[in-house]
């Protein structure tokens, strides 16, 4: 029987119970891909990372409770994370060769810094389903990055007070559905919320990948290439967004939950 050592972090957040948690799986060998379904379908998270060293660095794949996504934001800082302060590997910077190519993440202060690809929005047709499973009738812009679709409401309190029909948007063609507004708040720039439920996951508390799309935008926007941003799920969280040409900085904290011991048969 084999063991695999993990720990249960909350990312984007100071705080233990906010943000957004995810499992960190280190591996010292591959497994079956099927494996890695099952222990993420078993941890029932939005997301699980599965990080293996390997000579350039760190071998980094995440699973959703149904399947493989092709970038995670929180999971690969909740990954740093766990490297940094669990699993023995604190080094000045992590790189880590993912289904996006290799990415970075490293130490500033107390947070972390994740160094991702943008993925700016680009206009198209409006998906009458999606708005009605959205239930709204305003918007100001409606779009599609290379993952998700990008709906824009007039005001905060529109994408706060969503009620969405997760039934009718799991059958819509998309990776996520990112809803987004200007934030009311001094000092916030802008808000969201990030909806995914064809993939098993109705909402997710905090999405780091989202803001590479969400960055783009807002810096277009508001005119300005650094920003704070709030998801505003029940959860909640807080990043730091730069825009640098085609990539984003990410930059945020996390918190240790767990940790523990899997076996594998």
């Amino acid at each position: 029987m084999a063991t695999i050592p993990y720990v249960l972090v909350d990312a984007f957040t100071s705080e233990p119970f906010a943000g957004n948690p995810a499992a960190v799986c280190l591996l010292t060998d591959p497994l079956p891909r099927e494996t890695l379904q099952a222990i993420a379908s078993e941890f029932n998270l939005s997301e699980t990372a599965f990080v293996r060293a390997i000579d350039d660095g760190f071998e980094l794949r995440w699973f959703t409770p149904k399947d493989e996504v092709a970038l995670c934001g929180h999971a690969t800082l909740a990954t740093a994370y766990a490297l940094q302060r669990t699993f023995g590997a604190a080094l000045p910077n992590y790189r880590f060769q993912t289904l996006s190519g290799e990415l970075t993440c490293a130490p500033e202060g107390e947070l972390l810094e994740l160094n991702f690809p943008a993925t700016p929005p680009i206009e198209a047709p409006v998906d009458p389903a999606l708005i009605e499973g959205l239930g709204i009738r305003n918007y100001s812009h409606y779009a599609r990055s290379i993952f998700d679709v990008m709906v824009v409401l007039p005001r905060e309190e529109d994408v706060a007070t969503l009620a969405p029909d997760y039934t009718a948007l799991a059958a819509v063609d998309t990776r996520g559905i990112i809803v987004t507004a200007a934030a009311s708040e001094p000092g916030i720039d802008f808000v969201s919320r990030f909806f995914a439920p064809a993939h098993g996951i109705n909402e997710d508390p905090v999405t780091g990948s989202a803001h590479c799309c969400l960055g783009p935008y807002w810096a277009d926007q508001l005119g300005k290439q650094a920003l704070r941003a709030r998801q505003c799920s029940s959860r909640g969280g807080e990043l730091m967004v730069t825009v640098k040409d085609d990539r984003v900085a990410l930059r945020g904290a996390a918190t240790l939950i767990a940790e523990g011991t899997l076996y594998i048969p």
